[in-house]
């Protein structure tokens, strides 16, 4: 299950947070930035409680960001994504080919306009993509969903690779042997280290960093931060600086809370502001985006590197994969190692020195 809530479009810079894993059904929470006018978690007006129409579609696994993006553009409080091993207990079956999306829409005078537009792009995505199902679509009033607190239960400690586990503020873990304890509370910002995306950076940068010898005080570059997730982890693992930077304000605010809640905002620094404007270089940058946005930003990450610095890129989906690597392999930049988990893929670069 994933559940998302109002983020800006993650090509813009995302703020997906998945959660724990449950039984059958892996649970991912996704939080979508503010939309104005619409009141965050936790406000009073409203709470979000009341009526809401309940829209579930079944999608292929490749439409599944856009098509969510498109709900919490068209007014979705809160979105569920569900990867289920078997049939759909609602109003249609689920092939093996496809996942559940479940969003929540206000009851309020704009909804059979919301419903129209839906129903509008789901029949583009039909005809722009002739070779994937059809998506399939059903609704259900449902009342009283207290999203400020719902969401919560889905989100664990969980360890996301050999050392580093990522804790949600408000659970309790026990640190064993060398476990590095990375403190969250994602508010409305991207990054818990569930999603495959974040986990394979985090698995990437430990590996850097840890078995690297030759940089004895590591200068770190996190672009698009988040909650601060990859930054926060870095220096946790040893780094010396670290520059955070994300274009969304409420992230950065976000990621500075979480800097002092981990101790480490005397090595961290979260910069709001475009990453074109940072000019330092540093030994590693880590940036969780997508093909596209990576690709736009490439020369100047490339820029930023000292030489036998490391490049992390992640946010890459299979069919982007020769994209990123006629950009990115080029020059003094060698692969030193990819990650890859199901469709998503994780890329290590290494800038030769003369």
């Amino acid at each position: 299950m994933k559940i998302y809530v109002n983020y800006h479009e993650r090509l813009d810079n995302s703020s997906r947070l998945k959660c724990h894993p449950k039984e059958d059904i892996k649970a991912d929470i996704i939080l979508r930035s503010r939309r104005k006018g619409m009141p965050e978690f936790g406000e009073k007006t409203g709470e979000k409680k009341g009526r809401w129409l309940k829209i579930e579609l079944s999608v292929s696994p490749s439409l599944v960001d856009a098509v969510s993006n498109f709900l919490t553009e068209i007014g979705a409080e809160g979105v569920l994504q569900e990867e289920l091993e078997h049939q759909s207990s609602e109003d249609f079956e689920v092939s093996a080919t496809q996942e559940v999306l479940k969003a929540y829409l206000p009851f309020d005078v704009r909804l059979e306009h919301r419903i129209a537009s839906l129903k509008t792009y789901l029949d583009s995505l039909t005809q722009l993509f002739p070779d994937l199902e059809e998506p399939g679509l059903a609704t259900e009033t449902v009342v009283d969903q207290d999203w400020g607190e719902e969401w919560k239960k889905y989100f664990k400690p969980l360890r996301v690779s050999k050392n580093i586990v990522i804790k949600p503020t408000w659970e309790r873990y026990a640190p064993a042997g060398r476990d590095i304890v990375v403190e969250i509370d994602p508010g409305m910002a991207f990054g818990t280290g569930q999603h495959p995306s974040t986990r394979m950076s985090l698995e990437a940068i430990e590996d850097i960093i840890l078995k690297d010898r030759t940089i004895k005080k590591w200068r770190v570059l996190d672009v698009g931060t988040g909650t601060g997730i990859l930054g926060i982890s870095c220096a946790k693992l040893g780094a010396e600086r670290v520059v955070c930077v994300d274009i969304d304000k409420k992230a950065a605010e976000i990621a500075r809370e979480n800097a002092k809640i981990n101790h480490v905002e005397d090595r961290v620094e979260i910069i709001n502001r475009d990453v074109t404007t940072v000019h330092e270089s540093f030994d590693l940058i880590v940036a969780n985006l997508t093909a596209k946005i990576l690709i736009r930003l490439h020369t100047h990450l490339m820029s930023l590197i000292e030489n036998d610095g490391y490049l992390v890129i992640s946010g890459i989906i299979d069919q982007n994969k020769s994209d990123i690597e006629s950009h990115f392999l080029t020059g003094k930049f060698a692969l030193h190692h990819t990650i890859t988990e199901k469709e998503w893929v994780c890329y290590a670069f290494q800038k030769r020195g003369n």
